[in-house]
């Protein structure tokens, strides 16, 4: 493989647990763009000899998207990013959440998958956001404790207050303002799951394809 380009077997026990898949990826536009940004672009084939095709179809791709101007759009638009702020789902009181849903179509079932909003102040130090996944993982450890499982847990910290709201259907972690009471942070998020469920189509993958898992 050439400068920014990988070619590399991959194996899917659903699709064919005795063969492979050949994955070709490479960075589109690399000459006009920085080592970390860029569109990159991913090419799959069950031919293990399939690297010179793979090639070819990128280099006519890439040509095509240039010529149309369609490749600097690309690209703006993933240094843009695709998330979304705590304050999309209509709920200014939130700072932050993990969401994952435990229903769904089987194929969902099969492809475990979580939604989270972009980290916004005062999580944009790396100390802060270590801090705060820190406070995740001890809401999760106490509501599954072996001893004592919890469905809700009310957490006040140091710097902000959480939640953890466990049910059959979903897992949800989020984080408040230190002042939000334990009844405001559930109407907070009793508003939030409606807004989930309403954007699931976006957020999630349904319908993955069965050898995805």
């Amino acid at each position: 493989a050439g400068a920014g380009e990988v070619w590399t077997p991959v194996c899917l026990p659903r699709f064919n647990p005795d063969g492979y898949f050949y994955a070709y990826a490479a960075r589109l536009g690399e000459e006009e763009e920085e080592e970390e940004e860029g569109v990159r672009l991913i090419l799959l084939s069950t031919e293990r000899e399939g690297f010179y095709a793979a090639a070819a179809c990128r280099r006519q791709l890439e040509d095509a998207l240039r010529a149309q101007g369609w490749l600097a759009e690309l690209a703006a638009a993933v240094r843009g990013g695709a998330g979304y702020g705590p304050s999309r789902p209509g709920a200014p009181e939130l700072r932050h959440f993990l969401y994952k849903p435990l229903e769904g179509p089987e194929e969902m079932q099969q492809l475990p998958q979580f939604t989270s909003p972009e980290l916004e102040e005062p999580y944009t130090s790396e100390e802060e956001q270590h801090r705060l996944f820190d406070l995740y993982h001890y809401l999760h450890s106490r509501v599954h404790s072996p001893h004592r499982p919890l469905r809700l847990l009310y957490h006040v910290a140091e710097k902000e207050t959480l939640l953890a709201w466990v049910t059959s259907k979903f897992e949800l972690y989020s984080c408040f303002s230190p002042l939000v009471t334990k009844a405001g942070a559930i109407a907070v998020l009793t508003k939030l799951l409606r807004w989930l469920k309403k954007e699931e189509d976006w957020l999630f993958i349904r319908y993955p394809a069965p050898f995805t898992a």
